[in-house]
């Protein structure tokens, strides 16, 4: 019997999700954002299941070039623009979109020979304080931006939101009110995923959904689920031994967890080396038969043990979900101490995935 540990993808999901955006931000274009290899999804079944949007947005110029390669001929936004000149000639011949936030990426656009133009985003750094033109630099990069012969078609103005999913909402209010007065007008795109579900003044001519689109929900006080998302990752292993413990003995490294009583449990074949987080607390919920059951003990890298007190029937090989349908992951990384992203995003390479349609 194989261990199990299979991440199933709902390609079904992923056009749902898509949808709940267009309804929310019905009159933006969707950048989907499918870095980081589809947040862990995998970057063509991310970009198959999203094959209604208008572009797709990664980090850096390889995995763009890795989605030319497969024959994705989409619009593709490079988020962090050129990191070098000898870049520049890989954006013109691929038409990749290259965003611009430093005075070095202009330069290079300036003095670059023999390139075919490519469309561009200019980023003005509004307070997240990561990339991006500062205000006071802002309107003199845009100036020399437009009389660049390099740059094709419109140029999208943007920013990045820190904080939209604080409840309290006054640093993007802060943000937005400097975005607008640097960028009153034109081509504009300010709202990811947390925006775009609370400050529609923000969905401008694209929104750029991340989270989202993997059913998952970028505020803190409600779920996927609860937002009408479907998720499209399933984590789901195999119980490999069920062990009788009885009453005060210890299970796992550090004997952190004592059994209260004489009790079942299960050993799961899973761990930190599947990419489960190391740190999810004792009782972190695993859905076992449809039915919540707490983990206990420390996280090992090739297994966890579950309290089967409630589930009496279960058998050996029997599966267990460890996020996804039935169990939001937002609820799990709750109990980690982590972010949903983290862990979607850490499924480790022995890991199977399973496509489901």
């Amino acid at each position: 019997m194989s261990r199990g540990a299979i991440a199933t993808i709902d390609v079904a999901a992923l056009a749902h999700n898509v949808q709940c955006v267009r309804q929310w931000a019905p009159h933006a274009k969707i950048l989907a954002m499918v870095k980081s290899n589809g947040y862990g999804h995998g970057f063509l079944r991310a970009v198959h299941g999203l094959s209604t949007v208008d572009a797709y947005g990664v980090a850096c110029l390889e995995e763009a070039l890795a989605l030319r390669e497969v024959g994705i001929d989409a619009p593709i936004v490079v988020m962090a623009g050129p990191q070098e000149m000898a870049e520049i000639v890989a954006f013109g011949e691929y038409q990749f979109s290259a965003v611009i936030h430093t005075g070095h990426q202009l330069a290079w656009l300036a003095q670059a020979q023999g390139v075919k133009p490519f469309p561009v985003w200019l980023k003005l750094d509004s307070g997240m304080h990561r990339l991006g033109f500062l205000p006071s630099e802002f309107a003199a990069a845009r100036q020399r931006l437009t009389a660049l012969s390099l740059v094709s078609g419109e140029i999208v103005y943007m920013t990045h939101l820190a904080d939209a999913d604080n409840p309290d909402t006054r640093f993007t209010e802060q943000q937005l009110v400097c975005f607008t007065q640097h960028v009153p007008s034109g081509c504009r795109s300010a709202a990811n995923s947390a925006a775009i579900l609370k400050f529609s003044e923000c969905h401008y001519d694209w929104v750029r959904p991340g989270l989202l689109l993997y059913g998952v929900s970028p505020l803190r006080e409600k779920t996927g689920l609860e937002l009408g998302l479907r998720p499209v990752m399933t984590l789901s292993a195999r119980i490999m031994v069920l062990k009788t413990v009885a009453c005060g003995e210890s299970v796992g490294y550090g004997c952190d967890y004592h059994a209260p009583e004489n009790m079942l449990m299960g050993i799961v074949a899973l761990g930190y080396g599947d990419g489960y987080p190391r740190h999810a607390m004792t009782g972190t919920p695993i859905l076992v038969n449809g039915v919540r059951c707490p983990l206990i003990g420390r996280v090992s890298m090739d297994m966890l043990a579950v309290d089967l007190r409630s589930q009496p029937n279960v058998q050996e090989g029997d599966s267990v979900v460890l996020w996804g349908e039935g169990l939001p992951v937002e609820t799990v990384a709750e109990y980690a101490s982590t972010i949903p992203y983290t862990l979607l995003c850490g499924v480790a390479p022995r890991v199977r995935f399973a496509e489901v349609v």
